[in-house]
């Protein structure tokens, strides 16, 4: 290979990491302007409500245990009696949510964040042991009212005033939870007295709840059951339990959760955190819950990222198709003609930035992609002095567009598009250059009409 190809090929590699520069710095563009978006949602969720969890409810009966113990004084040994306080923590037999979400998006500015209506019925049973399950030392304890306890992660989501119907009878919540176990929720005394026998409570609970980003539910059931149905199409299940079953269409999904305390072990983690009401024994519990992120998967922004990663590839493989066009055609085409070429293309990716901001992705792309394609594809029309070469540019470059288009809209073979790409097109360069004697390119470029 001589000198003269081994410049050209030198030179166009320059250009390339030259044209990185302009894409380095829109892929920075495109990271600011996301953060202005995540900053203008959290600045509505802050004015409206953020990601919401429900936990509970769990029965709460406060006592007062007297005890007695020695202590010496001097020579003496003595009795002393003192009072201790805390809490009796039950957990539902069963526990049965039903939610239907409907999602709507809000506006500041050029952002928007999608912020979500729940209406949910909550029902169940609790099974109540004799005096609340204290077997040992029972004259020592002094019951208080019991409460039923109702953790919502914020309350300022709920929608109107908010009741129990606790054994038949309507006893309104009041805000807090009374509890260090729960920071954030609301609470209902209830007239459960202490019998001295085993006793039910049945609930149910209409719960209009909005919120912003996902909705989760903690299940504390020694049997759970929750379904959630929406108009939203691209429902991402989180947390520690996926759905029994699901179904997802362009109308929305619904979605249904089964679980007992064999997979829970609420109860159990309950009794931890109870004994040191502090972390790591706590956080156990308190991550028992699960739900559906409303969260676009494929937003603009990540869009617009993944289109600049693949910039440089776009750079590469149009200047191969020039490049192509010298060796095939023996035409020579100049340095600033390739880096006039690779400017345009780096400007679509900012055009492709600055319109989905105003009239969404898809035409965004349809439009910046036209007018780069046509651009080019008129520059070089004039360039090589063809219509034809020039109209068929074009058309590859187009083709190319589309399938970068394919690219960005999957989530799960993005991967796989781009590499048959990439082979497709190393396999196209190989079968057209199959005859060409390199060393006779190098020796002897035949000069072509210049722009």
């Amino acid at each position: 290979m001589t000198r003269s190809l081994l410049f050209r090929i030198a030179t166009l590699f320059a250009l390339g990491v030259m044209l990185m520069v302009p894409l380095l710095s829109i892929g920075g563009l495109v990271q600011q302007r996301q953060k202005a978006r995540d900053l203008v949602v959290q600045e509505i969720a802050r004015s409206a409500a953020y990601a919401q969890t429900i936990t509970g409810p769990i029965l709460m009966v406060p006592y007062v245990r007297t005890v007695t113990e020695q202590q010496i004084d001097g020579a003496r040994t003595v009795l002393v009696t003192r009072e201790v306080a805390g809490e009796l923590r039950l957990l539902p037999q069963r526990f049965d949510l039903a939610g239907q979400l409907t999602t709507q998006e809000r506006q500041r500015g050029i952002y928007r964040a999608r912020i979500f209506d729940a209406t949910n019925h909550i029902s169940g049973h609790f099974d109540v042991p004799a005096h609340f399950g204290v077997t040992s030392d029972l004259q020592s304890y002094k019951f208080g009212a019991p409460r039923l306890v109702l953790g919502i992660s914020d309350i300022r989501g709920i929608g109107n005033a908010l009741s129990v119907q606790a054994n038949g009878a309507t006893v309104a919540f009041v805000p807090g939870t009374g509890t260090t176990l729960l920071s954030s929720g609301v609470q209902a005394p209830l007239t459960l007295a202490d019998t001295g026998a085993d006793q039910g409570l049945d609930f149910a609970i209409d719960l209009p709840l909005q919120g912003t980003g996902s909705f989760q539910v903690t299940p504390l059931g020694r049997e759970s059951h929750v379904t959630l149905r929406s108009d939203w199409p691209h429902p991402s299940f989180v947390g520690e339990y996926l759905p029994r079953s699901r179904a997802v269409s362009d109308a929305g999904f619904s979605a249904e959760w089964q679980t007992s305390y064999f997979a829970t072990n609420a109860e159990e983690k309950l009794s931890r955190c109870a004994a040191s009401e502090r972390e790591p024994a706590c956080a156990e519990f308190t991550a028992l819950h699960f739900g559906v992120s409303f969260i676009d998967p494929v937003d603009q922004y990540l869009k617009s990222d993944r289109a600049v990663k693949y910039g440089f590839l776009f750079i590469a493989l149009t200047f191969a198709g020039f490049f192509l066009l010298e060796v095939l055609r023996r035409i020579a085409v100049h340095p600033v003609q390739y880096g006039l070429v690779g400017f345009a293309l780096a400007m679509f990716f900012l055009l492709l930035l600055s319109l989905s901001e105003h009239i969404g992705f898809g035409a965004a792309y349809l439009v910046s992609a036209s007018a780069c394609v046509g651009l080019i594809g008129y520059y070089v029309m004039h360039v090589l002095e063809s219509v034809g070469i020039g109209a068929a540019f074009g058309a590859v470059l187009g083709v190319l567009y589309a399938l970068l288009y394919a690219i960005l809209g999957s989530e799960d073979y993005a991967l796989l598009t781009g590499s048959l790409l990439v082979f497709g097109v190393l396999a196209l360069v190989m079968v057209l250059t199959r005859k060409v004697d390199w060393y006779a390119v190098g020796r002897s470029p035949a000069p072509g009409p210049r722009g």
